[in-house]
């Protein structure tokens, strides 16, 4: 089936469509798979656990254990797992699912095997949601917010609703419920009223919200009041403002307006910083920092000219989308992905959880592969692969309600995992080493993982019908 909003963005002339083509070749299709002698890596504590054998059946885990403890049924596909470590499918928990039949297969050959879409229009993502969790289009698990909660008028009209009052706010909230949204996005240009009532009506559907948190709150009141995630650095700024006793902004002036306040890190009290960060750890919050999104940014120039990593992979119109969002654009400082680095150190050492995330469809960010980009800023930046590889599994799966079915090798648990060469525990670059996946219980060796990256190049450069 083929899945687009080709339709929504007639009106500025772009499009994002591409038939699904063909499967990749040489897939072999079975419902019984033995992974014999695989070290399974088991992110909850943190330890590797050799000589495991592993019974997958359809789409689920329904054994693990030492070899010769578990039988292999007759007529079982087998893969030897010698040298090999098992770990669960990687999350990207901020995407924007714009073009799906090259995010998708991007997505696989790079082991993200879920994804988080943070802001579409119903009528477009709701299905391809459905569609992806049911296995009828190629590509992650999904959970998503659908439309944008954003003042009036919203910065980004066409995945946005605007919003004017509380009331309205409790009235988009339950739109959303019925629609059936897994969580609520909210953004830059709400006012405090409408932010609260709507963290209060989301609240009574038990829908998550997250949040790229309004000018008109401080973190930590939004993190008081129930906010389940908080995207990027906005807010703070905020936090940098008040530790420095400046005053702050509680209107909406543009994007970033106040990113200054992250190049006077270094002025901030350490300690007062932390006692900022444990009082976050004591709340509910998740903090989903794209960290590669800054650093991406700070060579804007040269990505809308064309030359960047992965721009093979770019279909024309994402590009086109890329250049109508950022045409005012410039080149970010450097300062600004550094130092929220270091802020997400400390928030890691403080206990907050962390989801590692990419904000798919900003210019730079290429589907998969920017998930293992933001993972090697982390390890660089001082913090271990196994929090890193948590973050990036287990959290986010927890997080968006899948933990009884993804997030970690164990039985019971859907057929969502990577095969890699190297122990991604030590190093979390071992992670792009992937010698093979399951996907929802279908096996996809090295070379179909490799066609998919072929076919990736030739629909994005294949003319949209």
């Amino acid at each position: 089936m083929r899945t687009t909003y080709s339709s929504l963005l007639g009106t500025v002339g772009l499009v994002s469509c591409h038939a699904d083509g063909p499967q990749s070749t040489n897939r072999v299709f079975t419902t019984m798979y033995a992974i014999t002698n695989v070290s399974i890596t088991d992110v909850e504590n943190g330890i590797t656990i050799p000589g495991q054998t592993v019974i997958i059946v359809a789409e689920q885990i329904i054994q693990i254990g030492r070899q010769e403890n578990v039988p292999i049924p007759p007529g079982t596909t087998v893969i030897e797992g010698e040298g090999l470590y098992l770990m669960p499918g990687l999350v990207d928990a901020h995407v924007h699912y714009y073009d799906a039949p090259i995010f998708g297969r991007l997505m696989i050959a790079n082991g993200v095997l879920l994804v988080r879409d943070m802001g579409m229009p119903n009528e477009y993502i709701l299905p391809l949601r459905d569609e992806l969790n049911r296995g009828e289009t190629l590509g992650p698990h999904m959970v998503t917010t659908g439309l944008i909660l954003d003042g009036d008028p919203p910065l980004i009209p066409l995945i946005s609703v605007g919003i004017t009052s509380p009331d309205q706010g409790r009235t988009i909230v339950r739109q959303q419920a019925e629609a059936g949204v897994d969580s609520i996005k909210t953004y830059s240009r709400l006012d405090k009223s409408v932010f609260l009532a709507i963290l209060d009506e989301a609240q009574k559907y038990d829908l998550p919200v997250a949040a790229h948190l309004p000018e008109s709150v401080y973190l930590e009141d939004a993190a008081a009041a129930g906010l389940a995630s908080s995207e990027h650095f906005n807010g703070f700024e905020k936090v940098i403002a008040k530790l420095l006793g400046e005053p702050a902004r509680f209107y909406f002036v543009g994007q970033a307006a106040d990113a200054g306040y992250l190049s006077r890190l270094g002025e901030v009290d350490p300690q007062e910083l932390q006692a900022v960060y444990e009082q976050l750890g004591e709340s509910v919050l998740t903090v989903c920092p794209t960290v590669v999104t800054f650093k991406t940014l700070t060579h804007i120039s040269t990505i809308q000219g064309g030359s960047f990593p992965g721009s093979q992979y770019i279909a024309p119109g994402v590009f086109e989308m890329w250049k109508m969002l950022w045409a005012q654009q410039s080149d970010l400082p450097g300062f600004i992905w550094q130092n929220w680095m270091q802020m997400v150190v400390g928030l890691n050492q403080a206990g907050v959880p962390l989801m590692v995330g990419t904000d798919l469809m900003l210019p730079g960010i290429v589907p998969g592969f920017s998930v293992h980009e933001e993972m090697a800023i982390w390890q660089e930046a001082g913090i271990p692969a196994v929090d890193i590889l948590r973050s990036a599994t287990i959290v986010p799966a927890q997080f968006m309600g899948l933990g009884d079915r993804l997030g970690s090798v164990s039985a019971g648990k859907t057929a969502s995992i990577v095969l890699v060469r190297g122990n991604p525990l030590i190093d979390i670059r071992n992670a792009q080493q992937i010698e093979g996946l399951f996907l929802r219980g279908q096996y996809f060796s090295s070379n179909d993982l490799n066609q998919l990256l072929l076919d990736a190049v030739n629909l994005s450069q294949s003319p949209t019908p």
